[in-house]
C-alpha cells in the first residue's frame, strides 16, 4: 500500500470511531443477554459534570479544621457544632467522654491499662487505623504494646507477630462457611476462643513491619484471658529479660486474667501451656497507660454480638477494664442494601449491638465508625455505591438514640465520589478494590480520627482548669 492510501485507512478509522463516539448511548448498546459498551460524547458529558473529589484540598482542609486560629472558647463552640470532623455526641453533650478521659489520665500513675477496643471488618486489618489511634493516646496517656490479640489466628497484624503450635483449636464467630465453630458461645471479647486440650506454645514477637508504629516496638507484660480451665492449668511465659515464670491455676468457673510483669520492655516472649482451658487473648502491653485492641472480623456486618455468651463477654470486658468500645461497620452490608427498609433492618440489629454492650460494659462508652466511601462501576465509571450515603446517615442516627457516639468517616473523605479519588492519588491512598485504604490513607483516617478525639480531651482539661 502506498503512503496516500495508509494515511486514508487510518483516517477512515478514526472517523468511524469517531462517529461512534458520538452517536453511542452513555449506558451502552443492548444486544439481548448482553451490552455492549463504548466511550461516548454524552458519557463524557456526564464524567464532566460529575463532582469530583480533590483529595489534597480535603486533607488540607482536615487539618485546617483542627487549627485553633481564633479565640479559645470560640474554637471550641464552633468546633463542637459546625466541624464535620468532630465526633457527633447524643445530645451533644461535650461531657460524655469525661469519665474515660479521668480513667486514661489515671492509668499510668496506678500502673493499670486502660483498654480501647476497636472491633471492625477488613478496613482495619493489619491494624489499620487502630495503631494510629493507639499511637496518638500512647503518646499523651501513656503506655505500650499492641493490646490484645488471638492465642492463634490467621489475620496478620502490622504491630505483632505470632505463631501458634500444639494442642490448639480456633473457633471464630464469624467468617464463612470454611471457618470453624465451637460447641457454645462462650467467644470471648475478640469473637473468638482457642481451645486448649494438652500442650501447647505461643510465639510472639514486635513486627518489623515499615508501617509499624513506635510505642508497639516493645512490651513490658504479657496477659493471658482464659476460663472454663481445669485444675493443674499451667503457664510458663519466658522471654529474653524473664526466663521462667510458673503459674498453676485451679479449676474456675469464671473467665481468668492473668499478667507477667516483665523487669524491662522486652520484645519477644513465649507462652507454653499445658492443661485445659478456653483461651479468649492474649495481650502485649506496658506497665500503665491505654491501648487500643485492633479486633478485624473479615467479612462481618457487625451483628454477631449478641451471639456471644453475655456472661463470658461481660468479665472479659471488666477484666480488660474496658472503657470505649469503637464498632466500625456497614460496608459489608451495602452490597445487600435493596432499599430503605432493609437499611431500616440493618438499623434495628445494630441497636441490639449497642444495647448488649451498654449491658455488657455499663462503665464503657461507645463509639460507632459508619462505612468509608466505597466504589462501584456503573455503567463503566466508579461511582459510590446506591445508598450509601443514607446508611451512613441512618448510622449516625442509630447511634446517636442509643447513647453511642458517631464519627463520619464517609464525610472525612470528601463524601460521595470521594473512594475513586483516593485510588487515583499520588501516592494511592485506596486499593484498587476501591474499598479497602492502603496503609497511607489508613494513616490519615487513624489519625483524623485522634486528633478529633483528642480534641474533646483539651477541652476536658480547659474545663478542669
Amino acid at each position: 500500500m502506498s503512503t496516500k492510501q495508509v494515511l486514508l485507512f487510518f483516517c477512515s478509522v478514526f472517523a468511524a470511531l469517531g462517529l461512534l463516539w458520538l452517536i453511542t448511548p452513555a449506558r451502552g448498546v443492548n444486544l439481548g443477554f448482553y451490552t455492549l459498551r463504548f466511550a461516548s460524547y454524552e458519557g463524557a458529558l456526564e464524567d464532566a459534570r460529575m463532582a469530583r473529589v480533590d483529595v489534597d484540598s480535603v486533607l488540607r482542609s482536615v487539618d485546617a479544621r483542627f487549627e485553633m486560629d481564633q479565640d479559645t472558647l470560640r474554637y471550641y463552640e464552633t468546633f463542637f457544632h459546625e466541624n464535620p470532623d468532630r465526633i457527633y455526641l447524643p445530645g451533644d453533650d461535650v461531657t460524655f467522654f469525661d469519665a474515660l478521659f479521668e480513667e486514661m489520665e489515671q492509668a499510668k500513675a496506678q500502673g493499670r491499662t486502660v483498654r480501647i477496643l476497636h472491633y471492625g471488618d477488613s478496613q482495619i486489618e493489619m491494624d489499620r487505623i487502630s495503631q494510629d489511634l493507639r499511637e496518638g493516646l500512647q503518646e499523651r496517656f501513656g503506655g505500650m504494646g499492641t493490646g490484645f490479640f488471638p492465642a492463634l489466628g490467621n489475620v496478620p497484624s502490622a504491630s505483632i507477630y505470632h505463631t501458634a503450635n500444639g494442642a490448639l483449636a480456633h473457633y471464630t464467630m464469624y467468617g464463612d462457611s470454611t471457618t470453624s465453630r465451637a460447641g457454645h458461645s462462650r467467644y470471648g471479647m475478640l469473637a473468638q476462643v482457642v481451645q486448649l486440650s494438652g500442650s501447647g506454645t505461643v510465639s510472639l514477637r514486635v513486627s518489623g513491619n515499615k508501617n509499624t508504629r513506635e510505642r508497639v516496638k516493645e512490651f513490658s507484660s504479657v496477659s493471658v484471658l482464659y476460663g472454663h480451665a481445669d485444675k493443674g492449668l499451667e503457664i510458663k511465659v519466658s522471654s529474653d529479660t524473664v526466663k521462667t515464670s510458673l503459674t498453676t491455676r485451679t479449676a474456675e468457673s469464671g473467665v481468668t486474667l492473668q499478667t507477667w510483669q516483665f523487669s524491662r520492655p522486652v520484645k519477644r516472649a513465649m507462652l507454653r501451656f499445658k492443661g485445659r482451658a478456653e483461651i479468649y487473648g492474649i495481650s502485649a502491653d506496658g506497665d500503665g497507660g491505654v491501648t487500643v485492641d485492633n479486633v478485624p472480623l473479615r467479612g462481618s456486618t457487625g451483628t454477631i454480638f449478641t451471639r456471644i455468651d453475655s456472661t463470658v463477654m461481660r468479665e472479659n470486658l471488666a477484666l480488660a477494664d474496658t472503657r470505649l468500645i469503637i464498632l466500625q461497620f456497614g460496608g459489608n452490608f451495602i452490597p445487600a442494601v435493596g432499599g430503605t427498609r432493609s437499611i431500616e433492618k440493618y438499623q434495628e440489629q445494630m441497636t441490639r449491638q449497642i444495647q448488649y454492650f451498654h449491658r455488657a460494659a455499663p462503665e464503657a462508652k461507645i463509639l460507632l465508625i459508619g462505612p468509608s466511601d466505597m466504589g462501584k462501576s456503573v455503567n463503566g465509571r466508579i461511582v459510590t455505591w446506591p445508598r450509601l450515603p443514607q446508611m451512613v446517615d441512618s448510622l449516625k442516627a442509630t447511634a446517636l438514640r442509643n447513647d453511642a457516639a458517631f464519627w463520619d468517616l464517609f464525610h472525612m473523605m470528601g463524601g460521595e465520589n470521594s473512594m475513586v479519588e483516593w485510588v487515583r492519588h499520588s501516592p494511592p491512598l485506596a486499593g484498587p478494590d476501591y474499598i479497602h485504604f492502603t496503609p497511607a490513607g489508613a494513616r490519615e483516617a487513624g489519625e483524623a480520627l485522634t486528633r478529633s478525639f483528642l480534641t474533646y480531651h483539651d477541652f476536658y482539661q480547659l474545663r478542669k482548669k
